[in-house]
């Protein structure tokens, strides 16, 4: 069973990449959080494929429907949203899907539709004499399930699954900012050999100005993340970008693909949250981020340059006002201390590529292999971004509920 975050906050999620939709089940949002479906729609805007230049060239519209799980007395308000229209054995049934209310503490469930399909450019993968793309899950896929395994656009291992990551983690980051002020950022920090000058953390950083224990304003927060926004490809530094995108565009031409570095930093944490060793949130993290489609890596803080140093010049000094310095990244014996956590993840080149390549069919008789059709992300981590963001949200909400509940607060428990 695959569900992301839990056990008190968790997303389970269904569907494989040419399937009819994408469905996920949200479990334990907290109730009286007010939810609107145009809040989680963006966050999708930005992971859908067709939503970048630089990414592949399927155009999904990834338009949410919320079935589920929020209500309001109003039911106008409530039922202002997207109708959903099935067609079974000749008959034609509508329902009136959910826009806005507040969170019951019920299921939260959503549907994502897939409407631009080609289901005919995978053959060349179908059945025991099936060619199998090197670098992708063809061959390990076939094998694991006995043969019945859905071919079409690398099924259930494609990376349009992580849209349940982001419905889930949509509505984890909404809870996080209406309740902490929390907010989860991220910036492509290296594309191949090329890296970017400047960083998100320290950008973060600058706004602090040494005030390590004043969360940072929602205006300022807003400023850095137009600023993401405005640049060819989501970094902090733009002319970084400006020169990441031109070397994915000649990748592309080339028919290869190209790795990424993205880092992610979340701000105005709560801290005391995880726990030091099975459910520190370190582990959490690093095992989370570590599952994402194509993610090879992923660094805490100071990440791989901790190992040149000496204690003397790791360890963060400490005022009576909180830490100095961040170079723990947020955590320290996997619990929260409040500063802006900062990691970075990285993406291999995408698997399936333009270029012949030696392989074998699965039945192991050794190819030349060539790709017939089919699209791709020359580098997936230009949509990486907001996936990575969704895993932070629905794991520090899990731990948020996680540490509440070492607390009993009587009042909770009164119904007279």
């Amino acid at each position: 069973m695959e569900i992301l975050g839990g056990p008190l906050f968790g997303v389970a999620g269904a569907g494989e990449s040419h399937g009819p939709a994408v469905t996920t089940i949200v479990f334990g949002c907290p109730p009286g959080q007010y939810l609107r479906r145009t809040d989680v729609q963006p966050f999708l805007d930005r992971r859908r494929p067709g939503g970048n230049r630089h990414g592949t060239p399927r155009n999904e519209k990834d338009k949410v429907v919320f079935l589920s799980g929020i209500y309001q007395d109003d039911t106008t308000r409530l039922l202002n949203g997207a109708t959903v229209t099935v067609n079974v054995d000749g008959a034609t049934f509508e329902s009136e899907g959910f826009e806005e209310g507040y969170t019951t503490g019920e299921p939260i469930a959503a549907i994502v539709l897939s409407t631009s399909k080609k289901s005919a450019d995978y053959t060349q993968f179908t059945g025991p004499t099936g060619e199998v793309r090197p670098g992708h899950t063809d061959l390990v896929k076939y094998h694991q399930s006995g043969g019945f395994v859905d071919i079409r656009g690398g099924g259930r291992s494609s990376y349009r699954v992580t849209i349940s990551d982001v419905v889930g983690g949509s509505i984890a980051r909404i809870v996080l900012a209406q309740n902490f002020g929390t907010a989860i950022l991220s910036s492509i920090s290296q594309v191949g050999s090329l890296m970017a000058k400047q960083s998100l953390a320290s950008r973060v950083a600058d706004l602090m100005k040494g005030n390590v224990s004043v969360p940072i304003e929602r205006t300022e927060i807003a400023s850095i993340e137009n600023m993401l926004a405005a640049a060819t490809i989501q970094s902090i530094d733009a002319e970084f970008a400006d020169e990441a995108a031109e070397l994915i565009k000649q990748t592309r031409i080339k028919g290869d693909s190209v790795g990424a570095m993205v880092e992610v930093v979340a701000v105005n944490v709560p801290p005391l949250l995880g726990d030091p060793l099975y459910e520190s949130l370190k582990l959490r993290l690093m095992g989370s981020l570590g599952g994402i489609n194509a993610a090879e890596s992923v660094e805490v803080g100071a990440g791989r340059d901790v190992v040149a140093r000496f204690g003397s010049e790791n360890n963060d000094p400490i005022r009576s006002r909180g830490y100095t310095r961040n170079s723990h990244g947020g955590m320290i014996g996997g619990i929260t201390t409040g500063m802006p956590l900062v990691m970075r993840v990285g993406f291999k080149p995408t698997s399936t590529i333009n270029l012949p390549q030696k392989s074998v069919r699965k039945n192991l008789e050794e190819i030349d292999f060539e790709l017939d059709k089919g699209r791709h992300d020359p580098c997936v981590g230009v949509r990486a971004g907001v996936t990575i963001e969704s895993r932070v949200a629905i794991e520090l909400l899990n731990a948020a509920r996680m540490h509440q509940s070492r607390h009993l607060p009587p009042n909770l428990s009164k119904l007279f």
